[in-house]
């Protein structure tokens, strides 16, 4: 199923002015993630149920498959980088949408896509007034989503963080929050702790598009495991329904395909995660066919012969770590490290890395988030509004004068009080 290429056309028209400034003759169509959220409501709508990948761009070879994959199964996707990852990948938020703009163009692709720049954890005041200078500029560079992750700090003042911070995004960008840092079996988030940040930020004229919970969601290698709770999920989405937030899944890499479907199917999430399961696949290592890295009877990666990097660089990249001390799971720390080293493998080598994503990407949208047919969607949703700004939940229906600033700090600290402290490394 082929994009209509004549309304891809006229939608170039309503690209940000961002975008417009940064590429001005570009046949990118590099959205808000308002547009992309649209497109899969609108499915949804028809009877359909999906969700779309949001694509973590650890490297290039990472987002030429994403972005390959998308144009084959005409699909909206997002791609992002999360704050955490901005430190030890080549790719950033100065200059992921410089590279998804040249992927596309060089390829002559034809994709909706929004650039997302997941996870900027606000953990503490000085967090809160970087923030205020780092996101005004992300947006500048072409950045058009953003997610605000406070959840680290107490309730109300992930509250506070978020309308804060949100005075900062234009209209058109789209806003993701996120309740109980992702934290594995325990401490999960509960539909009364999403009801209150939601109706906190509705209150104070914020309206996120998405929220993350702590569902149970983990990140990393086949040794985690996952359990996300899809009832829990479901729960927390009915509830938050009449304020028009929907849910972005993390720690998708490596679920199998039955959960994955039952999220799409029995919630209300229209974007998820991949992050790992892209880099492990990029570089040819060996991995279940939900795309999680598998270990062998010493617990080291398998990689396998003639896919991914060439194994020059492979054992190179396996010194590196070793030089470093970094074990199985600190092996994304690498992709900043080798990323000259890889740029410089014979041309079929890094198809062949591309390749390899984009297969895992096209069977995820076409076979398990019922994503085909939405960058058809995501067009008629720009040329509706006739604008940048495609227009979404924006009703108040919390009164401020209830949600004062005391309120919210005698409520947040109750939750609080209900929470257990735990303790990891959970950023991305």
């Amino acid at each position: 199923m082929s994009i209509n290429e004549k309304k891809y056309e006229q939608a170039l028209a309503f690209r940000p002015g961002t975008i417009r400034k940064l590429f001005p003759e570009s046949g990118a169509l590099i959205v808000s993630g308002k547009v992309i959220h649209a497109a899969m409501t609108k499915k949804r709508k028809s009877g359909k149920p999906a969700m779309t990948i949001a694509a973590n761009g650890r490297n290039e070879w990472v987002i030429e498959g994403a972005l390959r994959a998308a144009h084959r199964a005409n699909a909206a996707i997002i791609v992002e980088i999360a704050k955490s990852e901005c430190g030890y990948c080549p790719v950033n938020f100065t200059n992921i949408a410089r590279i998804v703009n040249d992927c596309i163009v060089r390829n002559n692709l034809k994709v909706v896509v929004a650039v997302h720049a997941d996870h900027y954890a606000v953990k503490n005041a000085e967090d809160l007034e970087k923030a205020k200078t780092e996101i005004p500029k992300m947006i500048e560079n072409g950045v058009t989503s953003v997610a605000i992750d406070a959840s680290h700090m107490a309730p109300h003042e992930n509250v506070f963080a978020n309308i804060e911070l949100a005075k900062l995004l234009p209209s058109w960008v789209s806003l993701e929050t996120e309740v109980g840092e992702i934290k594995g079996k325990e401490g999960l988030s509960t539909p009364e702790e999403a009801l209150f940040h939601i109706k906190a930020l509705n209150a104070h004229s914020v309206f996120p598009v998405w929220i993350a919970l702590n569902n149970g969601s983990v990140h990393g290698l086949e040794a985690t495991g996952g359990n996300i709770d899809v009832d829990l999920t479901s729960r927390v989405h009915e509830a938050i329904s009449p304020y028009g937030v929907c849910g972005a899944q993390h720690g998708t890499s490596g679920n199998n395909y039955t959960k994955l479907r039952d999220i799409v199917g029995r919630t209300c999430t229209t974007k998820a995660n991949v992050a790992t399961a892209l880099q492990m696949i990029s570089w040819g290592l060996k991995v279940n066919e939900f795309g999680n890295a598998e270990l062998d009877a010493g617990k080291n990666l398998v990689k396998l012969p003639d896919q991914g990097v060439d194994e020059a660089s492979w054992k190179k990249m396996v010194e590196v770590a070793g030089l470093k001390g970094w074990k199985t799971g600190d092996y994304k720390k690498l992709n900043k490290e080798v990323d000259s080293l890889l740029k410089a493998q014979p041309d079929f080598v890094q198809k062949r890395m591309v390749k390899a994503v984009e297969d895992f990407i096209y069977t995820l949208l076409t076979d398990v988030f019922y994503a085909e047919g939405t960058g058809d969607l995501a067009l008629d949703a720009i040329l509706e509004a006739g604008s940048q700004d495609v227009k979404l939940f924006d009703t108040i229906v919390e009164s401020s004068a209830v949600w004062t600033k005391e309120y919210i700090a005698r409520e947040g600290q109750i939750l609080l009080d209900k929470q257990h402290e735990l303790e990891g490394n959970f950023d991305d």
